[in-house]
């Protein structure tokens, strides 16, 4: 019985290890996503993704790296966007941006597997969408499109509080862009909290108990080129498997690495948070059976391809890191920048908790699982009152 409360005191302890080395990252990108949301209006942005062409992808890829990067979220929000006028295929390029080129999901690879990881992830989002827009250019029939029924986080994708009208800094500091940030600041980490811990534990659980060698037979390493295309394969399918998607995936991502995987099969697990089973059967609702198939084809064979292209493009500039120990492995908190870090954005959390507490906030964490009727825009900024 000692020895069994041994190891899950281990994998706890891992996990709680890559959390709070994590924690000041995660809580910068939820802020600077809830700024962004604040400042910039998803009506605005549907406006400009009506039509496929080379100048609404780069601006549809742009908007997206600066939204939430909750997987669920961000599909909710891709269906919203296309229900008021994107094409599909802006809306989709819209949902993987957001979900591979934003800023807490880049902060915590940076901290959790190095700058090379971070790279490897901006360039492969940049060519991952380049590949969607051509295979959409190509197969995207208008007939496929289809609405379908509304799923999971529908509320989320409608809500906008964002606040225009008036100078940047006017509207940056006035009480009803402390009032949004607040509402997206916890309505992101509402999005992605069970996602996250799942991440954690599993990761936490898989560095404890599962042997290396175990992971080296899986992956097939030592075999040269075989590594790297199985790598690129295999990282998707375990990311489907997983359930784990968004940022909660960047810790198991960091167990695979140690076990060796290959750097682009990292690449392409990461990029797979889209394709988890619950967001297919998301797609299924929204889009009807077709086009779910269609986009997991086309998401997955996106996702290989520019994980193998990156891993063979790294090794080839010899930039792959050679060392597989991830350091949080063998580190424990203790009082360096990090603590300060951390301990700042715990006292931020507890600022915009009371502002989000006093104005409607658990109200609005209801309205996310429920979608507004057709023409309705949820949580507009004016519905939020202000006390103090």
């Amino acid at each position: 019985m000692g020895y069994a409360f041994g190891h899950v005191g281990k994998a706890l302890e891992y996990a709680f290890d890559m959390f709070w080395e994590v924690l000041w990252p995660l809580g910068l990108g939820f802020l600077l996503s809830a700024v962004v949301e604040t400042l910039v209006s998803k009506q605005a942005i549907s406006r400009v993704l009506g039509r496929d062409s080379p100048r609404s992808v780069a601006l549809a890829t742009a908007f997206g790296a600066a939204s939430s990067s909750c997987s669920y979220a961000a599909v909710a929000v891709a269906r919203t966007l296309f229900r008021k006028g994107a094409t599909l295929a802006n809306a989709i390029i819209f949902e993987f941006a957001s979900t591979n080129l934003v800023f807490e999901l880049g902060l915590v690879l940076l901290i959790l597997l190095g700058w090379q990881f971070l790279t490897a992830e901006l360039i492969g989002g940049l060519l991952m969408v380049v590949l969607l827009a051509l295979i959409f250019r190509a197969t995207l029939r208008r007939s496929l499109a289809e609405r379908g029924r509304l799923g999971r986080m529908e509320g989320h994708g409608a809500m906008d509080m964002s606040v225009s009208g008036g100078p940047f800094l006017r509207r940056l500091l006035s009480d009803r862009a402390f009032t949004a940030i607040s509402h997206y600041f916890f309505m992101g980490i509402y999005s992605i909290w069970t996602d996250l811990v799942l991440g954690f534990l599993a990761a936490g659980a898989l560095a404890a108990w599962v042997p290396d060698s175990a992971w080296s037979t899986l992956f097939l390493s030592g075999h040269g080129a075989a590594t790297e295309v199985w790598g690129a394969f295999i990282g998707p399918l375990v990311a489907m498997l997983s359930f784990v998607c968004s940022v909660g995936n960047v810790p198991l991502a960091a167990v695979l690495w140690s076990g060796g995987i290959s750097f682009g099969g990292v690449i392409a697990f990461i990029f797979a948070d889209l394709i988890i089973l619950p967001i297919l059967n998301i797609y299924r609702k929204y889009y009807g059976g077709a086009v779910s198939g269609y986009l997991f084809v086309v998401s997955f064979v996106t996702m290989a391809v520019a994980g193998l292209i990156i891993g063979t493009l790294f090794n080839a500039l010899h930039a792959v890191p050679s060392n597989r120990n991830i350091t949080v492995f063998q580190s424990h908190p203790t009082w360096n920048y990090d603590t300060f870090l951390n301990i700042a954005v715990l006292l931020l959390v507890a600022l915009f908790g009371v502002r989000f507490l006093r104005t409607g906030g658990v109200a609005m964490l209801r309205a996310m699982e429920h979608p507004p009727a057709d023409g309705e825009v949820a949580g507009t900024a004016h519905d939020h009152h202000h006390h103090g």
